[in-house]
Order: C-alpha cells, then sequence, then structure tokens
C-alpha cells in the first residue's frame, strides 16, 4: 500500500509539462469537435434529421472514442515521464498580464476520463436507439446526448481551470437540458431546476478558487498554479482547496449539495446511467485529483475531503436501504460509491489513483445496472416501484444475468471489479497518518460499514426485482394466490436487442475490468505521471484481514436482505417503520433542512430587500419627488397673471425685508 512521501512528487508531475505535441496526440481536438458538430447538426436541423439524427448522434460518439484510442496508443508509445502535454490552440482572452489561451492537456489522467466518457457514451446512445424508438422528440434526446459528452470531454481536456470551468458549466446545462426532457410535466421541469440551482451553488466555489488564483499566482494555467502553489500562503491555499471541494460537492452529489441527486431520475433512464457512470458526477473527483498539487500542500483542505467523502457515503448507503424506486435506490448507491472516490481524494497521494480506480470500473458496472433497471422498466410498463416487481428472473434472463454481475461487482465480490477498486480504498483508508492515527480508525471503518450497507441495499433491489414471488398484476386476478390484484397488467418481456447488446458489453467490463487494470499495479503505474508516485505502507491492520472483514460484512449484508426479500413475501404497500426508515426515505430531510435553513430565510431576506428598495430607498425618492410636486403645485396658483396679485406679492415681501431690518437695527 503506498504511502505519501513528500508534496514535490505531485508538483513535480503537473509541472513537468512538454508544450511541444506528438503527432500521434495532434487529434486531440477532435474527441471534444465530433460530438459538439453532431449537437450542432441535430439542433439546427430540426425535424428534418427525425429519420437519421439518433444514427449521427451515435456515429458521432464512437468516431470520438476511436480518436481517444489513438491518444492512448499515442501515450502508451512515450515514456512514462513524457506523458503530460499541453497543446495551444489560440488566445482566447488576451490582456496586458493576463493572457488567457484555449489548450488542451493530454496526460493519462485526462486520456482515461476520454476513454471512459466515449465508451460508456457511445453505448449509452447505442441503448437509447431502442428506449427512445417511440419519442416524437427522439432527435433533441441525442442532440442533448452529444452536447452533454462534449462539454465532459472540455472539462477533462482543459489545460487551464477557466476552460474547464466552461464545461464545467456545459455539463451543468447539459444535465439541465436532459433530466427536464420531458418537461411537460411539472414534476421533471422542477427536476431540472433543482438539479440546476445546487449545482451553481458549487459553481460559486470554483469561481471563488479560480479569483484567489489569479489573485495569487496571476493565471489560470495548472501549468503555472500547480508549480507556483507550494511558494504561496497556506491560508491562500487551503481557501483555493475548499473552494474546489465545494465546487466538487455540488457537481458529484456529495454532502452537503447531494439532494438534487435523486429529483434527476426524473430524466429518461439512459441519461441516469450518463450522469451516474460517465459524466456529471465524476467531474468533481476529477477537479480533485487534477488539484492535487493544491491539497497536496494544504493537509487540512484535504482532510475536509476525507471527511465529506465518509460523511456522503453512509449517507447514500443508508438512503438507499429504504427507496422502493429502482432508479432512486441506484441514485442513492451512486451517492454513496462517490463518497467512496471523495474519501479516497481525500487520503492524497495513497488515493488519488484508487479514486479514479474506482470511478473508472464503477462507470462500467453502474452504467450496467442503470441500463438493466432501464430494461426493467421498458418490460414493465415504466414501472419503477420495486415492491410491484419480483421474479423477474424468469421473464428477462439477459437482464437478470446482467444486472447480476453488476451486481456482484458493486458488492466487491472477488474477482470482479469492484472488489479491485473499492477494497484498494478501503485498505487505504487503514493507512496511518503521522500524527493523526485516529484518521486511519476512523476513515477505515467508516468504508467497512459502507461496504456492508452497500450490500444489504443492492441485495435488496436485486431480491424485489428479480427474486421472491411474482408481485405485478398479470391479469389473472391476484398476486400469487397471495392478495388481490392491484395496479394495471403487466406483461414482462425482454428487451430489443438494440438494449442488451450494450448492458452486456458493460457486464464484461463489470466482472474482467478491474482485474485487468490491477494487474501488477499497471493502473497506478499509469497515472503515476499526473497523481505522482508513492511509496508503499502498510495499514495498521494486516491486508488479509481487511479483505476477510469486508467479505464478511458484504456476504452478512446479502444474507440479510435475502430473507427479507427473496424467502419472505414483500409486501406490495410499505408496512409501518422506524424512525430512521421514515427519515431514509425522505432522503434523512436533506430537502427540509435546505427549505429550512437557506429556502425559507432566503425568502424573508428577499422580500425584505423588496420592502426596503421599495418603501425606503425608492419611497425616499419618490416622497422627495412628491413634495417638489406639491410645492410646484402651490407655487403655481400665485402665478395668475394679475397685476394685483403681483403687487401684493411684491409690497408682502417689501414689508417683510423692512421688519427684518428694523429687527436687526434694534
Amino acid at each position: 500500500m503506498p504511502t505519501v512521501t513528500s508534496v514535490a512528487a505531485s508538483v513535480a508531475a503537473s509541472s513537468a509539462v512538454s508544450n511541444e505535441v506528438p503527432a500521434s496526440l495532434e487529434l486531440a481536438p477532435y474527441v471534444i469537435l465530433l460530438p459538439l458538430v453532431g449537437a450542432a447538426v441535430l439542433l439546427l436541423a430540426g425535424r428534418r434529421s427525425d429519420r437519421w439524427g439518433h444514427w449521427l448522434g451515435l456515429a458521432t460518439a464512437i468516431g470520438s472514442f476511436v480518436v481517444g484510442l489513438v491518444l492512448l496508443v499515442g501515450l502508451l508509445g512515450l515514456d512514462a515521464g513524457e506523458r503530460v502535454y499541453d497543446m495551444a490552440l489560440y488566445d482566447w482572452l488576451p490582456g496586458g498580464t493576463l493572457d488567457v489561451g484555449v489548450g488542451l492537456r493530454i496526460d493519462p489522467l485526462s486520456v482515461t476520463f476520454v476513454l471512459l466518457v466515449t465508451f460508456v457514451g457511445s453505448l449509452i446512445h447505442l441503448y437509447s436507439v431502442a428506449y427512445m424508438e417511440h419519442d416524437d422528440d427522439r432527435r433533441r434526446f441525442f442532440a442533448y446526448l452529444n452536447l452533454f459528452v462534449a462539454a465532459m470531454l472540455v472539462l477533462v481536456l482543459a489545460n487551464s481551470y477557466l476552460l474547464l470551468f466552461v464545461g464545467w458549466e456545459g455539463v451543468g446545462l447539459a444535465s439541465y437540458l436532459l433530466i427536464g426532457f420531458w418537461y411537460r410535466e411539472r414534476k421533471n421541469a422542477v427536476a431540472a431546476k433543482k438539479a440546476f440551482v445546487m449545482n451553481r451553488v458549487g459553481d460559486i466555489g470554483l469561481i471563488v478558487a479560480m479569483m484567489l488564483m489569479l489573485a495569487t499566482f496571476g493565471s489560470l494555467d495548472f501549468a503555472v498554479v500547480h508549480e507556483q502553489a507550494p511558494a504561496a500562503s497556506l491560508g491562500i491555499v487551503t481557501a483555493i482547496g475548499l473552494m474546489l471541494l465545494l465546487a466538487a460537492c455540488g457537481k458529484s452529489a456529495q454532502f452537503p449539495l447531494q439532494a438534487w441527486l435523486g429529483d434527476a431520475m426524473a430524466g429518461p433512464t439512459p441519461v441516469s446511467a450518463l450522469i451516474h457512470a460517465a459524466t456529471m458526477v465524476t467531474a468533481g473527483v476529477y477537479l480533485v485529483v487534477r488539484s492535487a498539487p493544491i491539497f497536496d500542500v494544504s493537509p487540512d483542505a484535504r482532510l475536509v475531503v476525507a471527511i465529506i467523502g465518509a460523511v456522503t457515503l453512509v449517507f447514500g448507503a443508508i438512503i438507499g436501504c429504504a427507496k422502493d424506486d429502482i432508479k432512486k435506490a441506484l441514485a442513492a448507491s451512486t451517492m454513496s460509491q462517490i463518497g467512496y472516490m471523495i474519501l479516497a481524494a481525500g487520503l492524497g497521494p495513497i488515493g488519488y489513483a484508487f479514486a479514479i480506480f474506482h470511478l473508472v470500473t464503477h462507470g462500467f458496472f453502474k452504467a450496467g445496472l442503470f441500463l438493466g433497471a432501464g430494461s426493467v422498466m421498458h418490460g414493465m410498463g415504466d414501472q419503477v416501484d420495486m415492491r410491484r416487481f419480483g421474479g423477474l428472473s424468469r421473464y428477462m434472463k439477459v437482464t437478470f444475468v446482467t444486472f447480476g454481475l453488476g451486481w456482484l461487482a458493486i458488492l466487491g465480490i472477488p474477482p470482479f471489479s469492484g472488489f479491485w477498486s473499492k477494497d484498494k480504498i478501503i485498505e487505504a483508508a487503514f493507512v496511518p497518518v503521522e500524527g493523526a492515527e485516529w484518521q486511519a480508525w476512523v476513515f477505515g471503518f467508516t468504508a467497512l460499514i459502507g461496504a456492508g450497507i452497500t450490500a444489504f441495499y443492492m441485495s435488496r433491489l436485486f431480491f424485489m426485482t428479480f427474486g421472491g414471488k411474482r408481485r405485478w398484476n398479470d391479469g389473472s386476478g391476484d398476486v400469487d394466490g397471495t392478495g388481490p390484484q392491484q395496479g394495471p397488467v403487466q406483461h414482462p418481456h425482454e428487451s430489443p436487442l438494440l438494449m442488451t447488446l450494450p448492458m452486456v458489453v458493460l457486464a464484461f467490463g463489470s466482472v474482467f475490468l478491474g482485474g485487468l487494470l490491477a494487474w501488477g499495479d499497471s493502473f497506478v503505474t499509469w497515472l503515476e505521471p499526473v497523481t505522482g508516485h508513492a511509496e508503499h505502507a502498510e495499514p495498521v491492520l494486516p491486508v488479509w484481514s481487511l479483505i476477510t472483514l469486508t467479505l464478511l460484512l458484504v456476504v452478512g449484508g446479502v444474507i440479510l436482505a435475502w430473507r427479507q426479500y427473496a424467502v419472505a413475501d414483500v409486501p406490495v404497500t410499505a408496512p409501518p417503520a422506524s424512525a430512521l426508515t421514515r427519515a431514509a426515505r425522505v432522503d434523512l430531510y436533506q430537502d427540509a433542512v435546505n427549505e429550512t435553513v437557506f429556502m425559507r430565510p432566503g425568502q424573508y431576506l428577499t422580500r425584505t430587500l423588496v420592502y426596503s428598495d421599495k418603501e425606503v430607498v425608492d419611497g425616499t425618492w419618490m416622497g422627495g419627488a412628491a413634495l417638489l410636486g406639491t410645492v410646484g403645485r402651490v407655487w403655481r396658483k400665485a402665478q395668475n397673471g394679475f397685476v394685483r396679485s403681483y403687487a401684493a406679492t411684491i409690497l408682502g415681501g417689501l414689508i417683510v425685508i423692512v421688519a427684518v431690518v428694523l429687527a436687526l437695527a434694534s
């Protein structure tokens, strides 16, 4: 197990950048350009592209993946120390001492994300061809998918925080458009706005961080900021790190900005797969790892990152235990798994590579799980309530097998992918930090507890959907003889080939990808030019005991879920529950807290400001204007055109002047 060696390792890795780009990497801009052009064509062509627009969207995504493979081959052909390149494209904001250019950074971290985004994104595009077949706006849907992929690629390929911010906002826009794709239903539009607004809160953190960088380093380029970070004030670097973490919390749905993620399930299921597996929620993890030289300078900021990850992984796991909506249960799972990645990133050089490792494996099995959920919905008339499922393994065999492989992967059962990545995070969490040995025990046992809860709620989801007796209406008059028939008649069936094929490919990744990347620490070594080298160190407990303890907790969670949801009869309606279960069903009151602490006070503050503006500010000026108007109206009456009135006025004035003079003289 690696441990921290020095800040200089990661800084050197980030600052050793070459601007002479090899010919094999010159195709990098086309990775972004292909899906961006696809989105533009589909949006501008309008209804004329309805018959072929989905194929264009799929082709551009696949083309982007092919270019990503070329970049991978190009980097693999170079020595490890030569795998970080900045490609300058053009000057964007030239002005005095500030000269902001548009450029791409091509290195192992960015290329890893490119391959994940484009490969999983292409599979989701293919799945969507069949899933959205009967939607009149399928062309617009594919345009938004292309835009989402292009924005994410800008984010991960940018060589500066400013260009990263462009992709960051593009991802936010695309998620808003896709979550609210069926905007004619009010709940979908509200969910899209909720995600958009909560992400804007996180965006403030990134904006403030960039302001601090400009004031401190005079630049937003990765190379400059990361190289100069060790020489900057510790307080400033800590502030930058905390603001970057705030931004990551918004995009990656981490505590306390996680409330939008469950509502985001309002969008079509392929959108959920894209958001949760390859794009939006992974952006926060990327930002933290990309900013490793900043967090390495500030142990306090890094500690807060680890704490946020630990809190969120348990938070999301508890919520997942009580959700009956299959998509929302998977959304809680994503929140928890991203928490593992943020925790790993907060561990510093010992965890950066493991955070990305788990992100990659999670991208495959979580995409497979979401597409499997979409397949179940397709076969069950868009039903999402797992209490209305049961026994579907007999009717949807391909979905059952592929979903089951993803389930085993997320549980971390060897030799599935999750075992190789998540267990590495658990081991890293148990590595002691000099002067703060308590962190190993706190973070380590938190990660272990999360693994046990994950096994329970994911097994609950699996058994409620595919195991036990059927709880859906087949038109026979009862539910396997256990009660009255309820709900519309269902005829579960397997999904078409265009939907099952991507699920099969992702299932292969769920089984084999983790072992391939872990072979000989190949993935960790691959990322070393970015994350730096970390020497081996042992956790506070032997590795074999941690693996054994993790597997025991996982098996225990599976057995408990099996007894409650596979062997025992699951009631069609939710039974009375404990206080914790009731709280988990409403997301541990996160919406209520946000409403009480932020929304209502914000409303009162806004109303107070509006009242002050109208009654005090406007009232003062309008009152002055009214007074002048009144004086004018009164004075106007004296201007009547009669000579006698003017003479009387002059006489009156003269009398006043004489009286004043006499008074002063006496």
